[in-house]
């Protein structure tokens, strides 16, 4: 199993929201992330969760680090509340690739909470050794999210058809990337 780097000492930030640790507290958040139909489609979050569901996946996020699956966040407002999530998955960092993705509350959307949340994930992401390249699957008819990735700096490369399972169906996924080269131009 490869290591990966510490638990960031300086929360990444951009703007109005920090990347921090899941705390017992955000129960309540992950419980309305959870009222969203296409988050449980997409991850581990079940649909409609109770308080124990929403507690273990809270242990799950808290897992993926020390699995050295990746870094996984929760995006906190203005006031600290966590206001969504950000997940840098790093199952290729030996080759320096990553992916990255973000949710924002169904209650908290339209503040720009997610563009913020993903600018300081990729910015955290150039702080990893070796890590050339972070890259984001979105479905094409998610404009809000093609916004947020174009917001984050990220550019769009290509569509890779039926290339993702979704409720049972093939989807066909746009590609964005951000890579560092790039961002340190």
């Amino acid at each position: 199993m490869t290591s990966l780097p510490p638990w960031p000492a300086e929360p990444p930030s951009c703007g109005a929201v920090v990347l921090r640790p899941f705390r017992d507290d955000d129960l309540g958040a992950v419980r309305d992330l959870a009222t969203d139909p296409y988050v449980p489609l997409i991850g581990s979050l079940p649909a409609h969760a109770d308080d124990e569901q929403a507690r273990a996946w809270i242990g799950r996020q808290h897992d993926r680090w020390t699995t050295a699956a990746g870094f996984s966040f929760a995006v906190a407002g203005p006031d600290d509340g966590m206001v969504g999530t950000a997940g840098l998955h790093l199952a290729e960092l030996a080759q320096g690739r990553a992916t990255a993705g973000y949710a924002v509350l169904p209650s908290q959307r339209g503040h720009g909470y997610a563009a913020a949340a993903l600018t300081a994930l990729t910015a955290f992401a150039w702080t990893v050794e070796g890590l050339h390249r972070v890259a984001l699957l979105i479905e094409p008819w998610n404009t809000a999210s093609v916004r947020t990735a174009e917001r984050a700096g990220h550019r769009q490369e290509g569509l890779l058809r039926e290339h993702t399972q979704i409720g049972g169906t093939e989807r066909d996924m746009l590609v964005f990337s951000a890579s560092r080269s790039t961002a340190q131009r």
